[in-house]
């Protein structure tokens, strides 16, 4: 669901959330250490950096341009025009999630984001889907808040329990989990379908979208299931961790009918 839009200081990333400088960078990645995205001096060239870019993609761990002046606020450590952000929340596979869970005889429930940037709205959205019984949250890699440790705090710690799962395209995982037998039902005030007559049963993942523009086009185009939350008030929209809340409430009382 989407909601007015406030503009909020970006947390800045702890000491102990970066890695900087080249080789150490290089090695994060070899070893497989969860780097949740680097961040590159726009315009730097070199076969070092050239290195860092081809080993993050095949990793599929983001990479962005930055200036170099950013660069240089975020850390006094030589950082040779290249900064990896780190995450305490371990990255899960999703394939592999789903299919614990039908081997544990459960039915899934996941719970997906696109594109929510606010990092206490990720840390709630996260706490309530530990709450009330989701298996897992899916994110996707581009345009999310950080998982550190500010989005864990403001989980309560739920991150740090909860199955998370970086996608690199969301609109390929909804197909992925379709094909695994779950239905997607996608939250918009767009929708007409009342979320109280709604069919939330079985195998399912809810799709919940930005703070701002809601849920993409592309995403609800593909959605099985299109729902809106009810409202009377003058406001036309719900923050994005209270409308997680009320559809995971709602979906939890129709499973445990």
């Amino acid at each position: 669901m989407s909601a007015p839009r406030h503009t909020r200081p970006r947390p800045v990333p702890k000491d102990n959330e970066l890695i900087c400088g080249v080789n150490p960078v290089l090695e994060a990645l070899r070893s497989g250490r969860h780097v949740e995205r680097l961040l590159v001096r726009r315009d730097a060239g070199g076969d070092a950096l050239r290195e860092v870019k081809l080993l993050a993609y095949s990793r599929e761990v983001p990479w962005q341009p930055v200036p170099l002046e950013k660069l240089d606020r975020m850390t006094h450590t030589e950082h040779q025009g290249v900064i990896a952000l780190m995450s305490p929340v371990e990255e899960q596979d999703l394939n592999e999630v789903i299919d614990r869970i039908y081997a544990k005889g459960e039915i899934p429930l996941l719970v997906a984001l696109d594109g929510v940037t606010d990092v206490r709205n990720m840390g709630a959205i996260a706490r309530s889907a530990e709450c009330f019984g989701a298996h897992a949250l899916v994110v996707a890699k581009h345009a999310s808040a950080r998982l550190g440790s500010d989005a864990v705090k403001s989980s309560a710690g739920a991150l740090l329990r909860l199955p998370v799962c970086r996608v690199m395209d969301l609109q390929a995982t909804i197909g992925s989990v379709q094909e695994h037998g779950l239905r997607v039902a996608a939250f918009s005030e767009k929708a007409t379908v009342d979320v109280t007559g709604a069919d939330l049963s079985g195998p399912l993942m809810l799709v919940l979208g930005d703070e701002g523009e809601g849920i993409s086009p592309p995403v609800l185009r593909l959605a099985d299931l299109l729902v809106r939350i009810p409202m009377s008030g003058k406001l036309s929209s719900l923050n994005v961790s209270v409308a997680a809340g009320i559809a995971l409430y709602t979906t939890a009382l129709r499973r445990n009918a």
